[in-house]
């Protein structure tokens, strides 16, 4: 792992639990406000962590998210998004960036999603036989998603609209999904 992301990485660590700090205050601080109790009791938290460790092989993910829910079918939120990961020898990335995202329950058990992701892309490669080489990029995915709702948890299904195979970002369209909101 480089210095630059290391420190990029430290940062990103740092804004996420600071954020995920302040917004837990916020809505602790509104309860005692009969004004404000409504915001704070439609405000859930959430995310996703990742990590996946092999031989020579390390990935990390973070993305806490929140979402404000409107009324029992609606909810709209942010989150944002960190990963590194590292293939001994060949390749390290660097992914951090945010996204907005809109929740729509036409039934409790059915949830459609929409989420529009900006992530900023830091690639380096290392070559047997020329000089390494950085692909740094912004990415922008736009997910169109599908799941099955138990209350806090959904599984499902979403699909990247914007998807391009040469992004070197995401493996597919397709992507499988399991979300948790508290």
């Amino acid at each position: 792992m480089t210095r630059f992301n290391i420190t990029n990485l430290t940062r990103f660590l740092l804004i996420s639990f600071f954020l995920t700090g302040c917004f837990s205050n916020i809505a602790q601080n509104q309860d005692n406000k009969t004004q404000n109790n409504d915001f704070a009791k439609n405000l859930r938290f959430g995310g996703g962590l990742g990590l996946g460790f092999g031989s020579g092989y390390t990935d990390i993910m973070i993305a806490p998210s929140a979402i404000y829910q409107v009324n029992n079918m609606v909810a709209v939120g942010i989150g944002l998004q960190g990963s590194y990961v590292e293939s001994k020898n060949y390749y390290t990335s660097f992914m951090y960036g945010g996204s907005i995202i809109g929740l729509f329950n036409p039934i409790p058990e059915i949830q459609l999603s929409a989420e529009l992701e900006q992530l900023r892309v830091n690639n380096s490669y290392k070559t047997t036989s020329g000089p390494d080489y950085d692909h740094d990029f912004w990415n922008t995915a736009l997910f169109l998603g599908a799941g099955y709702n138990t209350g806090n948890v959904t599984v499902g299904l979403r699909y990247n609209v914007l998807y391009n195979k040469r992004d070197d970002v995401y493996g597919g369209a397709y992507m499988p999904f399991i979300r948790v909101y508290f």
